[in-house]
């Protein structure tokens, strides 16, 4: 059995889930992990399916004959099973006014500090009582054995300083749902 990382991101509307769940059960295929998102009035999906290393290309021919008329983008392309991180998984999240460049600076710190991002979801809601846009982050990382947790902490306070962001990093447990 091979893997496939299938995405798909077209304009919404009913059913588009239940369509994709059809065509890929059609060649036997198993739908392992999935992420699914509304974003602005763009569906956009990308999941790992495990089947057979043939059913690849016919998989997309039927996403994309079962999609037709619907506006959607296709990928399929060969992976590697699910990846494990090395380390401890942990969960960064931060919460501010929504402003520019906050994505960019949490981010930057990760890279700096050799850590993976593993999951990374990010929104706008509006506050309670203010209205005013509030930005939420979360990101899952493996902080590998050796690296200074404290000098992570240190980097990332400093960019929220520059952002005004509360920010908090935490050891990931299951329940969080961000890793199995």
């Amino acid at each position: 059995m091979e893997y496939s990382v299938i995405s798909i991101v077209g304009p919404d509307s009913m059913g588009i889930m239940e369509t994709i769940a059809k065509a890929i059960a059609g060649f036997g295929a198993n739908i392992e992990e999935t992420r699914a998102s509304i974003l602005g009035g763009e569906f956009a999906v990308i999941m790992l399916v495990q089947g057979e290393d043939e059913s690849r290309e016919g998989i997309k021919a039927a996403l994309t004959e079962a999609l037709e008329g619907r506006g959607m983008a296709v990928a399929v392309r060969a992976t590697v099973g699910k990846a494990r991180g090395t380390g401890i998984p942990y969960l960064i999240e931060t919460i501010s006014l929504d402003t520019p460049g906050i994505v960019r600076a949490v981010t930057a710190v990760l890279l700096e500090q050799a850590l993976n991002i593993e999951n990374l979801e990010c929104a706008v809601a509006s506050a309670p009582l203010s209205g005013s846009p509030m930005f939420t982050m979360r990101i899952a990382v493996s902080v590998a054995p050796g690296l200074k947790l404290a000098a992570l902490k240190a980097e990332l306070a400093k960019a929220a300083e520059l952002h005004d962001l509360d920010i908090s990093v935490r050891p990931l447990k299951i329940a969080d749902g961000d890793r199995e």
